[in-house]
């Protein structure tokens, strides 16, 4: 074999890097998805004043997005990764089955996190605490839940299986309550995905289109003593949750 037919380790590395970046993985969606400018047939109907970093709206039945803008942009995903959360477990349990919470379930919630006001060595049915999940963002009820489901880890495990099976490649799982842990990140076209294929599901539906009173939240870890948040039908309203995060207040001296 002549000289020129030998290629070293480092030349291959150095050809490798060289390569042009037509083979780069295509932008999910479309490449207009990947830029940063708003992205949409027609901008006259947009809101003013759009401050979000990242945002998608897309057709509820086809799936066709109508605008976007940093749609793939990576951000910590708060409550809203719920969605995901509720995707891969809400037919795991039968409706009327019943938990008796312990002290272990309830261990490793942050500090800061919402609370629906799960206490330990209470019983309580699932329902009540998807209903703490939906209605409430409940991060007790989340994890009760993935407890039940085997564990944390399990569960994220879990989650991060169904977020590739829905090509939802943006998104990287590090809690099943979407709290704002370093590494866990998601995006709108994410979300826009778990939000369309939530919505197939009559309970996830159901679940979705009923909203809590404004009762007031207390932090972790005082908690409201309700297992659950009082609700009223709305009808007209189908839609996911939002979510929102915020740095823990420091602990006070009492």
């Amino acid at each position: 074999m002549c000289d020129s037919a030998r290629l070293s380790r480092r030349t291959l590395l150095a050809l490798a890097v060289a390569a042009p970046a037509s083979g780069t993985r295509p932008v999910l969606g479309g490449d207009r998805l990947g830029r940063d400018a708003v992205q949409a047939g027609s901008t006259a109907g947009l809101p003013r004043r759009l401050t979000a970093r990242s945002w998608l709206v897309a057709d509820h039945d086809t799936g066709r997005v109508l605008a976007a803008y940093r749609a793939h942009r990576r951000l910590p995903p708060a409550s809203t990764l719920k969605m995901l959360f509720a995707d891969t477990l809400l037919d795991r349990f039968p409706r009327g089955s019943r938990h008796t919470v312990t002290a272990a379930d309830l261990a490793g919630i942050p500090v800061g996190s919402s609370l629906v006001g799960i206490r330990a060595g209470t019983t309580y049915t699932v329902d009540q605490l998807w209903q703490g999940v939906f209605l409430r963002s409940g991060n007790d009820a989340v994890h009760v839940l993935a407890h039940m489901n085997g564990g944390v880890a399990r569960t994220v495990a879990e989650m991060r299986a169904r977020a590739r099976q829905l090509r939802a490649l943006d998104t990287h799982v590090v809690s099943p309550d979407g709290f704002d842990h370093p590494g866990q990140v998601s995006s709108a076209y994410d979300l826009t995905l778990f939000a369309r294929q939530g919505l197939r599901d009559p309970r996830w539906a159901r679940w979705s289109s009923r909203w809590a009173r404004d009762t007031g939240r207390r932090r972790h870890p005082r908690a409201d003593p309700a297992p659950a948040g009082r609700s009223r039908a709305a009808p007209s309203r189908v839609g996911p949750r939002r979510g929102g995060w915020w740095k823990a207040p420091e602990p006070r001296s009492r």
